[in-house]
């Protein structure tokens, strides 16, 4: 009997503890990597839950209870319209959010105070809710051009005022994409316009400077040829005619030079007309881009004052009339304002275009005058050069010339000095005597052209048998030296075979035919010196 109740008692100690690891089993609770476990209920003093993320734990019955939290990260659209940026102008800011709730201890327990048993599209509208006014808070702080252009400090602003907020209801912020930021005043779409249309007057400017250094290279090899022909061409005359080589050499050269002036006066005006294309397109783009900007800035004023209006309309509902015609005076004035000065900057961009054409103009035609002016310069030095060349080649050819025939000479009179056995005296008695031909010639040649039958004579008688005509030619011929007198005078002594002076002259006893008596019998002549015969 004792045995039955002992094996009883045990049997039932053994059912009730396993009973109770059954019961403690069921009621230990694992969780999951992709949820957190929230315990509440007692869990210690100062807590309102206890949050678990991985492990598990034992759920006192009766004192205690759980639920999960789920990880799982919730995408949400944020289609924020007219948003007022730092600049007051209206921008759209479509974005999409990602957002979870963390694990962290402290952000934790808030989502277990304020997220746990919320149904996750309620959870998603809170969030969609403080990220839209933080999102308008974040916009309105920052300019268009921050917004725009910085997409990086965007974005971290945005995390700066919205992950904050978010914390404070245990979710964080895990990513943010900017689809497009568009406005309804197209300032951003001008402000992509300018820069295209910068980066496109660059473009323009380095194809204008490569075309540039493309003619300048094709216009130093075409006159690198030039003067290498010319030169081959000189070279290939050198030696007949150097000053025709010279001639040469100087057209070829000015033709370069002609060619190389023409060059530099296309490329100058094709720079200048490309500047000043530039300049007028960026004057143009500038002023189109001031004007827009304060349109958008007045009608931002505008809008501003519009909205003004309609916040304080519960308080001035009296006065709403009168505000809104005062906001459309001022948006009509702004306007008119505006368009005075659209019309002021057009006219300044196309003075400023009209004076950049005149300039260039002006300086096209002051380079042709001084590359023109140059070239003539060049043109009348390189000719006096040429000419004074010229000049010295040929008195330099005259003198050698001169030269040779002097050394000629002297090596005639060396070897005339030597065949008289080295008696210089009888050497210039032979060159005299060579001379005496001439010399008879050149007394001859003095009285030749005399006509005698043209003289008329009064003759009375000299009373010494002669006429007084006979003197007259007799006379006449007296007057030319004799020979031996001429080579007296030069220090020579001609030879006894041509005759000897001998008192008076042998010339001045020749008697002459005169034509008023009949011819006498005429002297025998010497053989060298020969009467000359009066025509």
């Amino acid at each position: 009997m004792d045995f039955t109740i002992t094996l009883a008692a045990t049997v039932a100690g053994i059912l009730v503890f396993v009973s109770l690891a059954v019961y403690l089993a069921k009621r230990y609770k694992r969780c999951p990597s992709d949820k957190i476990l929230v315990i509440f209920g007692k869990v210690g003093r100062g807590q309102s839950a206890r949050c678990i993320h991985g492990g598990g734990a034992l759920i006192v019955p009766l004192i205690q209870d759980y639920q999960y939290l789920s990880l799982t990260p919730m995408t949400i659209m944020i289609d924020l319209q007219n948003a007022l940026s730092l600049q007051n102008i209206r921008i759209n800011v479509p974005s999409t959010f990602t957002v979870g709730i963390s694990t962290e201890p402290a952000i934790m327990t808030n989502a277990a105070e304020r997220l746990l048993g919320l149904p996750p599209q309620d959870i998603e509208a809170m969030a969609r809710e403080i990220i839209f006014g933080q999102l308008r808070l974040t916009v309105a702080s920052l300019t268009i051009e921050q917004i725009n252009q910085d997409r990086e400090s965007f974005l971290t602003a945005i995390r700066a005022n919205v992950e904050p907020e978010l914390n404070k209801i245990g979710l964080y912020l895990i990513n943010v994409n900017i689809t497009d930021i568009t406005d309804e005043s197209n300032y951003i779409y001008s402000i992509g316009k300018k820069a295209a249309a910068e980066a496109i007057n660059k473009a323009k400017v380095d194809v204008a400077e490569q075309e540039k250094s493309g003619a300048i290279g094709e216009s130093d090899a075409n006159r690198e040829k030039e003067i290498q022909v010319a030169r081959n061409v000189a070279e290939s005359v050198k030696g007949q005619k150097q000053a025709e080589a010279d001639q040469r050499i100087y057209v070829q050269q000015q033709e370069t030079q002609a060619a190389v002036g023409e060059a530099e006066a296309l490329r100058n005006k094709e720079i200048g007309i490309a500047q000043n294309v530039a300049e007028a397109e960026k004057g143009k783009k500038k002023a189109e881009a001031d004007r827009r900007v304060f349109v958008q800035h007045q009608e931002s004023e505008a809008v501003q004052g519009e909205n003004i209006a309609s916040a304080n309309i519960a308080d001035y509902n009296a006065t709403l009339a009168v505000k809104q015609a005062e906001a459309w005076q001022q948006g009509e004035v702004a306007r008119r304002r505006a368009e005075v000065e659209i019309q002021k900057a057009q006219y300044l961009a196309e003075q400023e275009r009209l004076n950049a054409e005149e300039v260039v103009k002006q300086e096209i035609d002051k380079r042709k005058v001084e590359i023109a002016a140059e070239a003539t310069a060049q043109q009348t030095r390189l000719t006096a050069k040429g000419e004074a060349d010229a000049i010295l080649m040929k008195y330099e050819a005259e003198a050698e010339g001169i030269r040779q025939v002097l050394s000629s000479k002297a090596a005639g009179y060396q070897a005339l000095v030597h065949s008289c056995a080295g008696d210089p005296k009888a050497a210039a008695t032979l060159l005299m005597v060579e001379k005496i031909q001439e010399v008879v010639s050149m007394q001859v040649e003095a009285i030749r052209n005399l006509r005698i039958d043209k003289i008329t004579v009064w003759d009375s008688g000299a009373g010494d048998g002669k006429s007084s005509t006979a003197n007259f030619a007799s006379n006449l011929i007296k007057t030319l030296p004799p020979l031996h007198e001429i080579a007296k005078m030069a220090g020579v002594e001609l030879p006894e075979y041509l005759g000897q002076m001998t008192g008076e002259s042998i010339i001045a006893d020749t008697p002459l035919d005169d034509p008023l008596t009949p011819p006498s019998p005429p002297s025998p002549p010497q053989p060298p010196l020969a009467t000359p015969k009066i025509p």
